[in-house]
């Protein structure tokens, strides 16, 4: 039995963002065991030299760029793409500065629990730069949905590129709002 094509259409949307979810929640589940491994291996242990303010710096700038990405989200659904564009062109500027701050973390993590030597480190380093490397991707991600065909598209009424991209960009907000924690507080 053949489905009509225009039943098929209507159910797209529907599909697309169950496919998400699931992939969400199958990524999620990775960062889950991750964070789970560091109390296993760790317990409620944390080095004294973990630099807190700094951590807190980052995750302040990550959960803007999430509201910012919000922003764009909601410009892409009115067709908007001036107010679209510029949101995420600083949700974008605003994950590289996470990144920067990452990497300023790294640096000081090599000099005191290098991943060779501790526990932790090999806990904070496989945390981190597998989050890191969320970032990167959703970065990427958002650069695509702000090429000029990719706009075209916007004001055809067609945003579930842009919506799917902010969506990543929230899950890894969230999976952060729980690595912070997790690396930086409890003790």
């Amino acid at each position: 039995m053949a489905i009509p094509q225009d039943r098929h259409v209507e159910d797209r949307p529907a599909i697309n963002r169950l496919g998400l979810w699931l992939f969400i929640l199958s990524d999620g589940f990775l960062f889950v065991v991750l964070l789970t491994t560091r109390f296993y291996m760790q317990g409620v242990q944390r080095p004294a030299e973990v630099n807190q303010p700094l951590g807190l710096a980052i995750s302040i700038v990550l959960l803007l760029s999430s509201l910012f990405a919000y922003r764009g989200e909601t410009a892409a659904a009115y067709g908007d793409v001036k107010r679209f564009r510029r949101n995420i062109l600083v949700t974008i500027g605003l994950g590289a500065l996470f990144l920067a701050g990452v990497v300023i973390e790294w640096a000081e993590g090599f000099h005191f629990f290098p991943p060779q030597s501790t526990a932790y480190g090999t806990v904070f380093f496989t945390l981190t730069g597998f989050h890191a490397f969320h970032v990167v991707t959703g970065l990427l991600a958002l650069v695509i949905i702000l090429l000029p065909g990719q706009q075209k598209r916007l004001q055809s009424g067609n945003h579930w590129g842009v919506e799917a991209m902010v969506k990543y960009w929230h899950f890894v907000d969230v999976a952060w709002v729980f690595i912070f924690p997790t690396l930086y507080l409890v003790s």
